[in-house]
């Protein structure tokens, strides 16, 4: 079977009518990707070409680009999320417990929730050993919280054939790497259903700066055209919007001032609902089971 047959057409506007708590219109998650970049190792993403087009290692320019947002940027998403009461995502490589526990830590202070993003930054396809790594991931997350994740999103949203299966073996139960629909949907594994969580790589940091080089001020408009439609679209059935964002992304001086006028944009909208992945995820399954009993 295909991958892709796991995850069986529904058209949107055949999807159950569902209900946000209050009458809210759009249940809004923001996800913080903080991550592990080996320098002794080729880096995940660059954002200066290797010399005369040979990589090098140590990458120090790329290295350090990513290694910033760990530093400085992150602190400024930090205050933007905690300052206005928005509970956040942490999509964390699980070492980044022991290699930065201070970013880690403050993140747990703030309540945010935890979920699996691999153990180090890297594809889910060069694993030698991608159960361990799951349950390595997994487990370093959970002695470092005290809870097992729910959640998970792979680094790079990688996955073989075998992954869902894995992820849901360990434990998740929600899972944020298909980007299909503005409502979370099942998918059946062997060991129970593993719902996805909707997602988003146009309104991901990523895409908008290190992939397409937009202005920094892209970010704020591309978010609130996406919200705007969803907003409007939820006055009849509930939609879900994903805002993700990375430290060396939009931590950056230059950029953090869209992020933050962008969470002022949403959240002035009394239909908004913030939710973190997993209360994302519970909404979804509680409110499908009261409309179809499934």
């Amino acid at each position: 079977m295909a991958l892709s047959d796991r995850i069986p057409y529904q058209a949107i506007v055949d999807r159950p009518k569902l209900r946000l708590p209050d009458g809210k219109r759009v249940a809004v998650w923001v996800i913080v990707n903080v991550e592990e970049w080996r320098i002794e190792n080729p880096m995940p993403r660059t954002v200066l070409p290797p010399p005369m087009g040979q990589p090098l290692l140590p990458d120090v320019p790329n290295w350090s680009w990513h290694e910033y947002g760990m530093r400085s940027g992150f602190w400024r998403q930090y205050q933007a999320l905690v300052d206005r009461g928005i509970p956040a995502s942490l999509a964390i490589n699980g070492n980044v417990c022991a290699s930065y526990p201070r970013v880690a830590g403050a993140a747990l202070e703030a309540g945010w929730e935890f979920m699996g993003h691999g153990h180090l930054q890297g594809p889910m396809h060069r694993l030698d050993d991608q159960e361990g790594a799951i349950a390595k991931a997994l487990d370093q997350i959970e002695s470092f919280c005290g809870t097992r994740p729910r959640a998970w999103e792979s680094p790079g949203l990688t996955e073989t054939e075998e992954t869902l299966d894995l992820l849901r073996k360990h434990g998740v139960e929600y899972v944020a790497d298909w980007v299909i629909d503005d409502l979370p949907q099942d998918v059946a594994t062997p060991f129970g259903r593993v719902t996805t969580l909707p997602y988003s790589v146009e309104t991901n940091d990523i895409a908008v700066y290190a992939l397409q080089g937009h202005r920094s001020d892209e970010f704020l408009t591309r978010g609130r055209d996406q919200f705007d439609r969803l907003y409007a679209e939820g006055a009849t059935s509930p939609r879900v919007m994903a805002i993700s964002v990375h430290p060396y992304i939009t931590g950056v001086p230059h950029r953090i001032k869209y992020l933050e006028e962008l969470l002022d944009y949403v959240g002035g909208h009394e239909g908004t609902q913030w939710m973190t992945a997993s209360q994302l995820g519970d909404w979804y399954r509680t409110e499908l089971t009261r409309v179809t009993g499934d």
